[in-house]
């Protein structure tokens, strides 16, 4: 059976204290509370150490925001995928859109990222989403579509259930837009026949596909109630307690 998810994205936000009360701020008010969902904190590279090792790892999943394209070597400034599992991190965010935007990351290198990923023992938090331009001119599908296969289609299907799916309608992050529940269900839905078309319905069918584009406490619940969204990747609002809490306990 497919897990439910939800996971934050601090993105570049808060220095190591910071982050780290944040941590455990979210560490109690997890105690003693059962939630129908697994929890995971995308947090920035010098975090991922210190958090890991305060933090309730059974309650809290950790997770890098990106990891290098290669093993090991001379490439300055780079985090390898080894480096992010030798923290105690669980999970890693790849293909965010603003990876893709800002860094010109290509279906080739996120392939390669993937892989270094899988054999690192990290679960991929896989993103995929199209621009304003293309849902207006009614290329999304086709967008989305590309983007998996692209990266994606020449795993294995062990490896590939391996993966979660994010979709993230690009031109609904940090805008305050949001997909409408509806919208994001067809979407997931499309998502998840691509899978299967691709490996098979039972693999499909056990797939988490997350919703991440301005997701929040009052339209957490909408969402998530769709039958094929599984959660969702929270950016702002992850970065309080008090906003991320209600999305968590909106299953």
């Amino acid at each position: 059976m497919r897990k439910n998810i939800v996971a934050g994205n601090w993105k570049m936000n808060m220095n190591l204290q910071e982050g780290l009360e944040l941590a455990k701020e979210l560490n109690e008010a997890l105690k003693g509370k059962t939630v129908n969902c697994d929890v995971v904190i995308g947090t920035p590279f010098i975090h991922l150490a210190t958090v890991a090792a305060t933090v309730d790892t059974s309650r809290i999943g950790v997770a890098a925001q990106n990891c290098a394209d290669k093993v090991s070597g001379a490439y300055t400034g780079e985090v390898s995928a080894a480096m992010v599992a030798s923290t105690g991190a669980k999970y890693v965010i790849l293909g965010h859109s603003e990876r893709r935007a800002y860094y010109h990351e290509t279906a080739e290198t996120l392939k390669a990222k993937v892989t270094l990923a899988l054999d690192n023992a990290l679960t991929p938090i896989f993103c995929i989403g199209e621009v304003l331009e293309e849902r207006e001119s009614e290329k999304h599908f086709d967008v989305v579509k590309s983007q998996i296969e692209a990266s994606l289609f020449d795993l294995p299907a062990e490896a590939f259930g391996k993966i979660v799916l994010a979709y993230e309608p690009v031109w609904a992050i940090g805008t305050g837009k949001t997909a409408t529940a509806a919208q994001a269900q067809e979407m997931h839905a499309f998502i998840r026949s691509t899978v299967a078309q691709r490996y098979g319905q039972e693999v499909a069918d056990n797939t988490s596909i997350l919703y991440g584009g301005s997701a929040n406490a009052s339209n957490a619940k909408e969402l998530f109630s769709n039958p094929d969204v599984d959660g969702g990747l929270i950016g702002g609002a992850s970065l309080a307690v008090d906003k991320f809490m209600p999305i968590i306990e909106a299953f």
